[in-house]
């Protein structure tokens, strides 16, 4: 279902997580789980793996992660401030050390002039840090290879969030743009 270096890289964090007794949960708008996936791909995930919320739609958002109406409002669904916010929203909800968030346009419609097709936020939140965030435009690349990069693009920012959180092996090998 995925390709060997994005199961490797998922290896690595669930083995990182796993030797600090961390456990992580997920808050997907355009990866739709497949962050989720890729981390209960690698055997022994149950470790760690709390909790995967899909929150597609904005009161899904809301409801779910407590993601506020007037942040959605103010500054829309594809934004840092809401991936930060459903990383943060989710961990406050679920038992877990670390959250990863998602949030952008997939295509092939949807994109604007200020938001095209291809722009993506991640979120990540490591309990009793900051959140951060990263912008990726990956481009029209296509639905699917947006949602793929996207979700390996997520791997990498866990490793920059779990660096704050102190040292860490790995991460960083997926060459993402």
């Amino acid at each position: 279902m995925f390709a060997a270096p994005l199961i490797d890289e998922a290896s690595r964090l669930v083995a990182a997580l796993r030797a600090r007794g961390a456990k992580i949960v997920t808050a997907e708008s355009l990866t739709g789980g497949l962050i989720a996936a890729v981390l209960t791909e690698v055997a022994g995930s149950s470790e760690v793996f709390e909790c995967g919320f899909v929150t597609y739609s904005n009161a899904a958002k809301e409801h779910e992660l407590g993601v506020s109406g007037a942040l959605l409002a103010r500054h829309g669904a594809v934004s840092a401030e809401v991936a930060q916010a459903m990383a943060v929203g989710a961990l406050a909800r679920i038992k877990a050390d670390v959250a990863v968030s998602s949030t952008g346009i997939a295509g092939p419609g949807g994109g604007s002039t200020a938001k095209p097709v291809g722009l993506v936020y991640l979120g990540a939140a490591v309990r009793g840090h900051a959140a951060i965030h990263v912008e990726c435009r990956f481009g029209d690349i296509g639905r699917v290879c947006i949602r793929q990069a996207s979700t390996a693009a997520a791997l990498a920012l866990l490793w920059q969030a779990l660096a704050s959180d102190g040292p860490v092996q790995g991460g960083g090998g997926l060459g993402l743009p």
